[in-house]
């Protein structure tokens, strides 16, 4: 993909149309807006910005077997759940069956994938305490017809405690993942955890196959990664034998500076083989996005961040046609 650089050049607010307040502002709306579409790619990334002259949808390929992927890091921060939207948007926009499963009581992720998660909205609360099938409360995202989401409300978050006394409560998760892949034919699930270690991230590392960890190219930035393979570790040999560290995604990459570059080295000189070739970098329109309700692959599809998501998702997607 051919790159071009130029600097930067004054843009008046009607064209940041998060700055027009005439219906309200971003906290205010009842209903994400759509940023209006751009002619050219600009997205503000320091003194520069990048122009591809187009944006191909690739066909992807599909793995042999469903994949189920926790994106985790137990430092706050790194991008977890921008990562998790955005993938799975560009996996289901290059024609693959996808589910993203909220598992944050938050609900951030739902958000950026455009579905309901008003209180009282059933998705994933369910699922682990009443046992209902995933089929049942996903919902399909308006990005794109291939993606579903079981959307995360506010109830969840008693679901920690109210887990604690269940018998088999750590395979929850697995079990209601295993009959969703038979009833569906998906090919890609994502779990967006909170940070902490409880019983819902542990439902998912129980449930998955595979971990994908955002690192954010600052400092400590591999302290989150020690911590999180004593997790993996504990896991498997206990929970999940079938657990394995299969991908790390450099975030908020700043090529200008010595610190990113060097912690880029650094995560590569310790996890050469998981470490994906595509680095995200730091980009006005990725922090954008979720206030439209939009992954910045739907927000701005031609920014560098979308790119830079886009050429990742097509890594994962190969690395697991080959495996």
């Amino acid at each position: 993909m051919a790159l071009f650089f130029r600097k930067r050049t004054p843009r008046i607010d009607e064209e940041e149309p998060w700055k027009d307040h005439s219906s309200g502002s971003r906290e205010t709306l009842g209903q994400p807006r759509r940023a209006a579409s751009e002619s050219s790619v600009e997205d503000e990334y320091g003194d520069e910005i990048i122009e591809p002259s187009t944006l191909n949808r690739v066909q992807l390929p599909r793995p042999k077997q469903p994949r189920i992927i926790v994106v985790a890091n137990q430092k706050g921060g790194v991008g977890k759940t921008t990562t998790t939207v955005n993938i799975a948007t560009a996996l289901a926009l290059g024609g693959l069956n996808v589910l993203v499963v909220d598992n944050d009581p938050q609900g951030n992720a739902s958000t950026a994938l455009g579905v309901d998660h008003s209180p009282g909205t059933k998705g994933t609360y369910e699922v682990l305490m009443d046992r209902v099938g995933i089929i049942e409360h996903a919902q399909p995202s308006p990005h794109s017809p291939n993606l579903h989401v079981l959307p995360a409300a506010i109830d969840l978050s008693a679901a920690e405690l109210e887990l604690v006394n269940e018998r088999g409560r750590e395979h929850r998760m697995r079990d209601a993942i295993n009959t969703y892949i038979e009833e569906s034919g998906v090919d890609y699930v994502f779990f967006d955890c909170p940070p902490s270690l409880g019983l819902l991230t542990l439902n998912a590392l129980v449930a998955a196959t595979e971990i994908l960890v955002p690192i954010q190219t600052e400092y400590y930035a591999l302290e989150g990664v020690t911590q999180l393979m004593r997790t993996i570790n504990r896991v498997k040999g206990n929970l999940n034998d079938d657990l394995e560290l299969s991908t790390i995604l450099l975030t908020m990459f700043d090529s200008r500076t010595n610190l990113s570059r060097e912690v880029a080295d650094e995560v590569r000189k310790h996890f050469s083989e998981q470490t994906l070739n595509n680095e995200i970098p730091r980009s006005v329109k990725i922090a954008e996005a979720p206030s439209f309700g939009l992954a910045v692959i739907t927000y701005q599809p031609k920014s560098i961040g979308a790119l830079a998501y886009q050429a990742a998702a097509e890594e994962i997607a190969n690395r697991g046609a080959e495996d």
